[in-house]
């Protein structure tokens, strides 16, 4: 279905009228209906969303999801959820649910259900977790396995960083679990530092097994655990496992293949901790809780593909991103979990969010004339409330937030948890309605302080809160994100599935690599400064000889 260009169509020209008459508007004035609190919120699944405090109107909302309809959102979740090619540069469809669809569904690429070998897959990495955790699987000496070092890079690293953080409560403190990702050399020795080679056991995970950081760290391994060994090249198969397709590859590297984790084409890399990619999980929190997270992307998953999108927590989500993006020019979206496990969560979103709709053409690859993906970020509360938060609330730049919250804490202790909660609320609750210059004053505040302690307010959140952050909440949590990014990128009319952008930069490196390691003076034919820094890291690289 071919769209009108998005400024072109008839309600972005509504929106932009709509805009005039409510972007003056404070949410003082709006929470004079009492029953706002209670009417903008919606819960699925067992999250409830609370979107009550943003700068909108019933018919801001209805606008919104007229521009989802006129965009063609529902045919857009519809394809994907087919097994349509929905990533139109590189042809592949987009079905991160199946990796999550119970044993029996069905998510169709090129004619063949792909449901049961998912399953296959998800079959062999319990089994191998089972092997690893009951202490069967040993090392080529002998001992059993006490440390598991996942190396990756991107949605290779990052997911499984995020999942290992957020669900350590439920790992196995009998395993110490490390991940390298950064081809500073820094990254791999403090993670290998106090790490016996004969105890320790790596999951390389690249889909091609040729990315370039990737590969150098898992050859740097390689060494390190052969030299641990007493130079036995055959210790590799009791010491490393692959996720990855190229079978080739993983062998000449000295992996068993049988100990070789697939996964397809159709997974983003963004979109796989849920995948093979999630062996590290899986391992740290044993096969049932890594099935119940699959259970809880699987439920809202489900949710969006069929709740009205009034109702629909991905949608509205996205709606929203929209709305300040592209209307109040908002630049960045805050993301602030009030749970110290899930302090990667704000940078596994980073990657989810601008990866994903960081795009400047359209599918049909015209120039965009709108902004697309906003900048993502955060960090844990109550952290953020002692650093970044002044910007928030009294600086001068507009930025919206996504507060998520549990009712239920994992290590109840004293009154940690309602303090921590008691903040959440507040916070949104100062941002939403700040303090008047009259309130000031009323506190017998010198009128020379006076304009230093006003705040605001008028600044928008939502309020994501779930029982306890449990396997299958986080699931969830991840597949509201995944969704609410799609529906931005479906309204915007972009890809949101490939990553051109990332491709330049490592080309060019690899151009520039034999030029900073040869021994004679390579010809440069660089721009002036890439040129003088090159000439200027060998000639400081000469001196340290």
């Amino acid at each position: 279905m071919r769209l009108e260009p998005l400024r072109q169509r008839p309600t972005w020209a509504a929106l932009e009228q709509h805009y005039q008459k409510v972007k003056a508007l404070h949410l003082r004035e709006l929470f004079n209906d009492r029953q706002r609190g209670e009417l903008m919120t919606a819960e699925a699944a067992g999250v409830y969303l609370d979107y009550s405090k943003n700068r909108i109107t019933d018919e801001t909302l209805r606008l919104l999801i007229e521009l989802a309809q006129e965009s063609n959102l529902r045919g857009r979740i519809d394809a994907m959820f087919s097994g349509e090619k929905i990533n139109v540069t590189e042809k592949r469809a987009v079905l991160h649910m199946a990796l999550r669809a119970p044993r029996g569904a069905s998510f169709v690429v090129d004619g063949e259900n792909v449901v049961p070998q998912v399953h296959a897959v998800i079959d062999k990495m319990a089994g191998f977790a089972d092997r690893v955790r009951s202490g069967e699987w040993k090392g080529h000496t002998g001992k059993t396995i006490r440390n598991i070092v996942n190396i990756g890079i991107g949605g290779s690293d990052l997911g499984p960083v995020m999942a290992y953080e957020a669900l350590r409560h439920y790992s196995d403190r009998t395993l110490t679990f490390r991940f390298v990702s950064n081809v500073d050399g820094t990254d791999f020795v403090e993670a290998t530092r106090d790490l016996a080679p004969g105890e320790t056991l790596f999951i390389v995970s690249s889909k091609t097994f040729t990315t370039l950081e990737t590969m150098t760290n898992a050859n740097t391994a390689r060494r390190w655990s052969i030299a641990g060994m007493g130079n036995e090249e055959s210790s590799v198969a009791k010491h490393f496992v692959a996720v990855s397709t190229n079978a080739a590859e993983v062998a000449r590297f000295g992996i068993d293949t049988a100990n070789m984790f697939a996964f397809w084409d159709w997974v983003g890399g963004r979109y796989s901790m849920d995948s093979a990619i999630g062996l590290s999980t899986m391992v740290a929190i044993g096969p049932n809780n890594f099935r119940a997270m699959l259970d809880g992307f699987h439920q809202m998953d489900e949710h969006f593909r069929t709740a009205p999108f009034e109702r629909n927590l991905p949608v509205l989500m996205g709606l929203l991103s929209v709305w300040y993006n592209n209307f109040f020019g908002v630049q960045t979206i805050g993301v602030f979990p009030y749970e110290q496990y899930l302090k990667r969560f704000p940078a596994y979103l980073q990657q989810l969010t601008m990866e994903s709709n960081g795009k400047h053409v359209t599918l049909e690859g015209s120039e965009v004339d709108y902004q697309t993906g906003p900048i993502y970020w955060g960090e844990p509360g109550t952290n953020g409330q002692h650093s970044f938060y002044q910007l928030i609330h009294q600086g001068t730049k507009l930025i919206p937030a996504d507060f998520i919250a549990f009712s239920r804490p994992l290590n109840p202790l004293g009154r940690h948890h309602d303090m921590l909660l008691a903040n959440v609320f507040a916070q949104t609750e100062a941002l939403a309605f700040g303090k008047t210059q009259q309130q000031v004053k009323a506190e017998g505040t010198p009128d020379w302080l006076v304009p230093h302690r006003v705040f605001e307010g008028n600044r928008p959140s939502n309020t994501i809160l779930i029982d306890q952050l449990t396997p299958a909440a986080l699931g969830k949590l991840v597949s509201l994100y995944e969704h609410s990014v799609f529906t931005q990128g479906a309204i915007w009319n972009i890809d949101s599935f490939d990553q051109w952008g990332v491709e330049l930069g490592k080309l060019l490196a690899q151009r520039i690599i034999p030029e900073l390691e040869g021994r004679d003076e390579p010809s440069l034919r660089h721009d002036s400064s890439t040129n003088t820094l090159i000439r200027r890291y060998r000639k400081l690289k000469e001196n340290a000889r």
